[in-house]
């Protein structure tokens, strides 16, 4: 049985690395819609994990690990989230839909020792999936004609692979370190075509992506044992770019085929390589939380990122610096009831508030003063306890649920309703322990 889970492991993998994630046409700027540490367990929470110590022994923190203090168990995650995107622009009166389902999460955690955990946990960090077709017009006396199209295609996953380690240095004060390794490749096409030219020309940037850094953890607690009240504080930050980002950039003509995927009499009009070192920049988070032990628990989140840079269609863009505001909690009614399963459940809720790292002009063109693309969302889940589950093994099913807005139909631009449903198992147990040992 062990064996299967380490295989799956191993092979759900692959599968992760081989994904199309859906997103919005944002993602057509930097390096695309971000969806890193979107477990169900934090995103259930409105994105609270910095100054998050869970009570139950099967749950591993990797963003603050740090916080990993009363993880004794070892625990294998899977988790999958469908998305549901709801795009409406005032240009046109437009509206579109757009769905996918994919593997979101998957992670496996033990402890060393009574003071030392360990957690690997492998997800797509950002991800480019959009096409978008924008006629050019002209207009004579009063008449509109089209007289050609301006497409932009992108695609690509950048996935995360991460190592963390979680010291307990005495009943209050724990520290952390993770590695994190980024790979993949994000692909933009932007193709000009008119009706009175026979050649199309197209701006096509490729970014190869080999990138480490490392997230530093630090948290407190302190438990009134008379009450059993617990005050926890945490803090993180993100910092190395140990690579860099390499990017080709193809200016050229050409034409398609009758099949309209084969280019025919392509031209090189410019070619380029170029590099950058600050894909992921500086990241610093710091939280405070408050609760009572097995019962229920609330916290506050502040997290800040350096906007980073990206090469674009030969170019270097800068993106505008992001902070974002989460508050969220779980609250358990009695876990000790075993006439009432529903006493039992975890439940959880959360709301934040994200100033995004783009700044867009009514030309749709990246602009520090131009309209900021904010995000704002709520969301809620449940954890559902295996019926052996015992509250010192607290392993089951994980749903959780996200609704929230982006953008805005101002100025031309593109608002964004999504609702995000997640689902996921943690089986923890004391697997491996003996290996471990010897």
């Amino acid at each position: 049985m062990k064996k299967i889970f380490v295989l799956s492991f191993i092979s759900v993998g692959y599968f992760l690395n081989a994904q199309n994630l859906s997103n919005s046409p944002y993602a057509t700027y930097g390096i695309g819609d971000v969806k890193y540490d979107n477990t169900i367990e934090t995103a259930s929470m409105g994105g609270i994990s910095t100054a998050f110590i869970s009570d139950f022994t099967s749950n591993f923190n990797f963003a603050n690990p740090a916080n990993n203090a009363n993880f004794e168990l070892t625990s294998i995650k899977l988790e999958a989230t469908n998305e549901n995107n709801y795009f409406k622009t005032d240009y046109n009166n437009t509206k579109a839909t757009k769905h996918s389902t994919y593997l979101s999460n998957i992670s496996l955690a033990f402890p060393l020792s009574q003071k030392l955990k360990m957690g690997l946990s492998y997800q797509p960090y950002s991800s480019k999936s959009y096409d978008i077709l924008s006629p050019i017009t002209t207009t004579t006396e009063g008449t509109v004609t089209t007289i050609g199209a301006n497409r932009f295609k992108g695609s690509g996953t950048l996935n995360t692979a991460q190592i963390a380690l979680g010291y307990k240095v005495n009943d209050k004060f724990a520290v952390g370190v993770r590695a994190n390794y980024y790979f993949g490749n994000l692909y933009d096409l932007n193709e000009l075509a008119y009706a009175d030219a026979e050649l199309i020309n197209g701006y096509e940037t490729k970014n190869n992506i080999k990138n480490f850094n490392f997230t530093l953890g630090a948290s407190y607690q302190n438990l009134n044992t008379s009450t059993d009240r617990k005050f926890t504080l945490g803090a993180t930050t993100t910092f190395g770019n140990t690579s860099k980002m390499s990017a080709d950039y193809r200016n050229t003509t050409y034409f398609y085929d009758a099949t309209g995927t084969v280019k025919n009499n392509e031209t090189v009009i410019e070619e380029k390589n170029t590099s950058t070192k600050n894909l992921l920049p500086l990241q610093a988070s710091i939280g405070a939380g408050y609760g009572e032990e097995n019962k229920w628990f609330v916290s506050l989140q502040g997290d800040y990122k350096k906007g980073e840079s990206i090469n674009n269609f030969g170019t270097t863009i800068d993106l505008q610096d992001t902070y974002r505001i989460s508050a969220g909690g779980w609250y358990l009614p009695n876990y000790n009831n075993f006439r009432s399963y529903f006493s039992r459940i975890v439940y959880r809720y959360g709301a934040f508030y994200e100033r995004g790292n783009l700044s867009i002009n009514d030309a749709g063109k990246l602009d520090p003063n131009g309209t900021s693309i904010n995000k704002v969302g709520i969301s809620a889940g449940v954890l559902l306890p295996f019926k052996t589950s015992s509250i010192t093994r607290m392993s089951g099913l994980e749903l959780g649920i996200e609704l929230g807005k982006r953008g805005t139909t101002k100025n031309n631009l593109i608002n964004q309703n999504y609702v995000n449903v997640r689902v996921g198992f943690n089986f923890a147990d004391k697997w491996f322990r003996k290996t471990l040992y010897n």
